[in-house]
């Protein structure tokens, strides 16, 4: 039976993660990604998916980050209606974060065609709320270590990844050997959730390499954001935090409850201004299946992290315009973690031309995103039409990122008792990869191959 591997995507970006495993006369699709970032990479999405529909008979995905799932109704839109296989709290997380797509697409529609910047006319969304509606019922949750067959011919079961609630490894047997689908690798010693799980063997790994040219700060990430919060309430400014609203959201949240609980700041206004990071902490409660021994002492006590003095959650538009009236300090999380998208836009509109106040970055920013631009200096913030110049004090902790960098991606490699007969880099810009390629190359001796948009590969 012939097995092998197309990659649809995450080969030349960091995002839009699609990759096809073909076993014999069966197909399954390893992650469902949306491609983001500048407008020639987003218009990936509206082109015809490069194999039929219904040809596919099986969807696994890693975990719940739109770069791996956010492609999924519009799949369903077009008549894939096969089983969509995940662990049980990205099931959970989608039901939010799938429908905070579609709504935002819905409403970028509507603003397009109101204000005549699209290029189509009329711009219509890559699908809506009744897509999505139509897509959850397509999921089957698995535990941890659960073996099942997305096909006949294939057996996986998931491995925690360290990245997110609910992120997972896919472990994939095939009579050409097993396979090891990385999606995202987290990092150690995470807030919240466990390490990543050492993986001794593979014959296939597919390997992310987001930040596979550069390793993450070495710094104390508690004191950087004590320093940063400190600052505000010393020039009475506010700090503006553009954060993703699964994981650097929550794990932002346990740390300034860290220096609160140590009296190393005072309690002040936090503002969580994102509706899907609202919906979901609950579930970061709930699914203690992916809780470290800290977050765990933490519940068990009744100190949970998300809450306490000053946390205040928003809910609806009227709420998130109400901040604006607001004199800090104070600070505000807010979504997109890219400054793409989302309110944090409009607190940036708002706040980012006040030398009192301070923008902090906690996570990766993409090539040809607002927060890139920002961190490398541009001079004006532009959003809906307005632009403003930009006086804030601009900050980043990249020890807060979810990904893991270049010495975190070794120390996991370094598990492997035999190297895998090809080792596949997908998942990041061009000089990541190829940087990585050449430091798993000269360091463990292994063959690695940075596939291009399309390529196939006979295992």
């Amino acid at each position: 039976m012939a097995v092998g591997i197309t990659f649809y995507g995450a080969t030349d970006t960091v995002t839009g993660s699609r990759h096809l495993l073909r076993a014999g006369d069966h197909q399954v699709l390893v992650d469902c990604g949306l491609f983001q970032g500048p407008r020639e990479i987003k218009e990936r999405n509206w082109r015809p998916f490069p194999v039929p529909v219904h040809d596919i008979n099986s969807i696994v995905l890693t975990h719940a980050h739109l770069d791996h799932t956010g492609f999924l109704p519009r799949l369903v839109k077009d008549g894939y209606r096969g089983p969509v296989h995940c662990t049980a709290a990205t099931k959970n997380l989608l039901g939010i974060m799938l429908r905070d797509s579609a709504r935002l697409q819905v409403e970028e529609a509507e603003h397009a065609n109101r204000h005549r910047w699209s290029r189509h006319t009329p711009a219509a969304p890559l699908y809506d709320e009744e897509d999505v509606e139509r897509c959850l019922k397509y999921l089957e949750p698995h535990s941890y270590g659960e073996a099942f067959d997305p096909v006949p011919t294939t057996r996986m079961h998931f491995l925690r990844a360290g990245h997110i609630l609910g992120s997972a490894f896919a472990m994939t047997e095939t009579e050409a050997g097993s396979v090891l689908f990385g999606g995202d690798l987290g990092r150690y010693g995470q807030r919240i959730i466990p390490d990543p799980t050492p993986v001794a063997k593979a014959d296939y790994l597919l390997l992310e390499s987001t930040y596979g040219d550069r390793d993450h700060e070495d710094v104390d990430v508690l004191s950087a954001l004590e320093g940063v919060v400190r600052h505000a309430i010393a020039n009475r400014g506010w700090v503006l935090i553009p954060s993703f609203a699964i994981g650097r959201t929550q794990e932002v949240l346990y740390l300034l409850h860290e220096l609160r609980e140590a009296g190393r700041i005072p309690s002040l206004p936090i503002y969580i201004d994102s509706p899907m990071a609202t919906s979901a902490i609950p579930l970061f409660a709930q699914h203690t299946e992916d809780h470290d021994f800290e977050m765990t002492a933490l519940m068990d006590s009744n100190r949970c992290p998300f809450e306490g003095p000053g946390v205040r959650y928003t809910h609806s538009r009227e709420e998130s315009k109400a901040i604006n009236d607001h004199e800090g300090p104070g600070v505000i999380i807010a979504g997109s973690g890219m400054a793409n998208g989302g309110r944090i836009r409009h607190h940036l509109l708002n706040r980012i031309s006040d030398g009192r106040n301070t923008v902090l970055f906690v996570g990766y920013q993409g090539v040809g995103t607002p927060g890139r631009a920002i961190l490398d200096g541009v001079e004006n913030f532009r959003a809906f039409g307005w632009e403003v110049p930009i006086r804030a004090r601009i900050v980043k902790i990249d020890a807060l990122s979810a990904h893991a960098d270049r010495g975190e991606i070794m120390r996991w490699l370094a598990d492997f008792q035999a190297p895998p007969r090809r080792t596949f880099l997908v998942h990041g810009e061009p000089e990541a990869r190829s940087a990585l390629q050449a430091k798993i190359t000269a360091e463990l001796n292994w063959t690695v191959t940075c596939p291009a948009m399309g390529d196939n590969y006979r295992l």
